[in-house]
């Protein structure tokens, strides 16, 4: 939506013949669920790539709500979730932004990592994340009482935050949490099966280097190999690309720019795969 700044922001109507494929690991569906049943918001937290926004979009698409996806960032401001006036032949016209059109549509808006937007959509989303259940729009003089359908989700990953990027814990009271990780092992085969119809040895292959490499975050590595890049991954290999060549492109790059890190991550890659 370009006239609303520039956030990247993404519509489903959740009413696809076919959802994305979502293998879940607890109870996740079911708590999310509930709280948009009791409409409570949510808040997920977890690393990168580890399936957060595909569940997002899986419960959407279950629950039959359109979703708003809001990718947050450092220049996104109030104005651009709520909305704002814009000067089009002689004449001013408001514009909702998508925070305000789920309230209106009694959609599913989704803040993914959440903690990098502006300090000032916080106070925007309060009232929205407690019994008020309103959005206030200054600049039209409306108070938006949000439908029991409505529900706000956030999401930010944990360990890539620094002490100017956390979460207030009065902000985070607000909100039932919920915590993601890397799938387990067996699960994690069946995704990338699931997503990519490589044969099962390599998809054990790739699930096992994942979380060889996974095994080095604290040394070496910012960010863990996601269940995103090994679906990168086999992807290639379906596709012909050779399997090291592969993992190099589309699993270990990704994970780091220097040279020395990129060549010791090889090495486990090569007692994979063979060199």
């Amino acid at each position: 939506m370009s006239d609303m700044g520039n956030e990247v922001m993404e519509i489903e109507t959740g009413t696809n013949d076919q959802p994305p494929v979502y293998l879940p690991s607890g109870n996740e569906e079911a708590l999310f669920e509930q709280a948009w049943r009791n409409q409570l918001p949510v808040l997920i937290k977890g690393p990168t790539g580890c399936g957060k926004t595909r569940f997002i979009r899986h419960m959407a698409a279950r629950l039959g709500r359109p979703l708003y996806t809001v990718a947050c960032h450092d220049d996104l401001t109030a104005a651009d979730l709520v909305g704002r006036h814009l000067i089009g032949e002689g004449s001013t016209y408001w514009v909702d932004g998508p925070l305000t059109r789920a309230v209106r549509e009694g959609g599913i808006c989704y803040l993914d990592e959440v903690v990098e937007a502006r300090k000032d959509t916080t106070v925007v989303l309060h009232p929205l994340s407690d019994d008020r259940r309103m959005l206030p729009i200054e600049r039209t003089g409306e108070v938006l009482e949000a439908p029991p359908e409505f529900m706000l989700v956030v999401s930010y990953n944990p360990g890539y935050q620094n002490l100017l990027k956390g979460m207030k814990p009065s902000t985070r009271q607000r909100f039932v949490s919920m915590r993601f990780d890397y799938p387990a092992a067996e699960l994690e085969q069946h995704i990338v099966l699931a997503e990519t119809g490589i044969d099962e040895m390599l998809a054990r292959q790739l699930v096992s280097l994942a979380r060889a490499l996974r095994a080095l975050k604290d040394h070496d590595l910012e960010e863990n190999a996601s269940t995103r890049l090994l679906i990168y991954t086999a992807t290639l290999i379906k596709g012909g690309f050779d399997p090291v060549e592969a993992c190099r492109a589309a699993l270990v790059e990704p994970l780091t720019d220097d040279e020395e890190t990129v060549a010791a991550l090889m090495e486990i890659v090569y007692a994979t795969f063979g060199r």
